[in-house]
């Protein structure tokens, strides 16, 4: 076998793990949703506050993880850069989605989330010269109409707000779009370094931001008695997988796989949600459920296939 065939042979395994990553990140972001919505519902602990206790035990464990694998310094000129994407990246969409999901209903915070892949889309067309080929653009759009479909063939789960404020649709709208210029800015930077490093940085600088802001909320307001043992069990899931496991799958996908890509995937959030309230008895499988599921992987097929699908060899350290 040639060195030029074993060469293509890892690249394109290096693009499943992409695509793999980005599956399993976004999965899990799908069960957060609606977990994070009853989160808000009982409204014993604060959105800062939540996110403050993710930064700690997550950035805790990336940092506990960082002690087995070789010691990776960053150069001084990419801890700035460092900053700026834990606060783009973490910081910002955390909290804007966490403030926002008490003000927003089920399905208008669905649809507002599915405007990251087109934000990504231009995002990466300015800052990364990524091309948008009419293939990119019809596969953003039928994912986009797969994720329409079936938020608006749902049925939403109850006990949430039942109106959307317009402060929440602001908070929603800054949240994708500062999760679009972190996927299309800071490619190259993640791409630099191992997933570890960077992450454990990341949650470090959130948290020192964070925690200032939330002191009050730990230390003295939050009666930890009165908070459920259901909530606490979301609050696990919410700090372990939906931010330990999800936050090292994305950079993974971003290191493979180029940025509208890796936000494509943000559309099997309705479909994980949809099939959470069919097993529930919640809601029931329709035909407008299966096409839409099928616009949405077929959005990612023609994505995929679009001209710079697989993005070119980035320099490692």
């Amino acid at each position: 076998m040639s060195d030029t065939t074993v060469s293509n042979t890892n690249n394109r395994n290096l693009v499943w793990l992409g695509h793999l990553a980005s599956f399993g990140a976004y999965a899990i972001f799908g069960i957060n949703i609606v977990l994070c919505k009853d989160i808000a519902n009982e409204g014993g602990i604060s959105p800062i506050a939540l996110f403050t206790f993710r930064s700690l035990v997550a950035g805790a464990l990336f940092w506990l993880l960082s002690f087995f694998l070789p010691k990776e310094p960053v150069e001084k000129g990419d801890m700035l850069k460092i900053v700026g994407a834990s606060l783009i990246g973490l910081f910002i969409p955390q909290m804007t989605f966490l403030s926002a999901i008490t003000m927003t209903t089920t399905i208008d915070t669905s649809i507002l989330s599915s405007m990251t892949p087109i934000m990504t889309m231009f995002v990466a067309a300015i800052f990364l010269k990524e091309p948008i080929t009419w293939k990119k653009a019809l596969g953003v759009a039928l994912g986009l109409s797969g994720a329409l479909i079936l938020i608006f063939n749902s049925v939403g789960r109850s006990g949430g707000v039942d109106h959307t404020e317009p402060l929440g649709v602001v908070l929603l709208i800054i949240n994708t779009f500062c999760f679009a210029l972190y996927l299309g800015i800071f490619r190259p930077l993640i791409a630099k370094y191992s997933v570890v490093t960077f992450m454990k940085w990341m949650f470090l600088v959130s948290f020192i931001v964070s925690l200032p802001l939330s002191a009050k909320q730990i230390f003295t307001v939050i009666d930890y008695q009165a908070v459920s043992a259901q909530v606490w069990w979301e609050i696990a899931y919410l700090i372990f997988f939906a931010t330990f496991v999800a936050y090292f799958l994305i950079p993974l996908g971003q290191k493979h796989i180029r940025p509208t890509l890796v936000s494509m995937y943000s559309y099997l959030q309705p479909i994980i949600a949809a099939a959470i309230s069919i097993s529930l008895g919640l809601d029931t499988f329709t035909w407008q459920k299966l096409l839409a599921v099928i616009l949405v992987f077929a959005g990612v097929a023609i994505v995929n296939q679009s001209r710079a699908a697989t993005p070119p060899p980035l320099k490692q350290r």
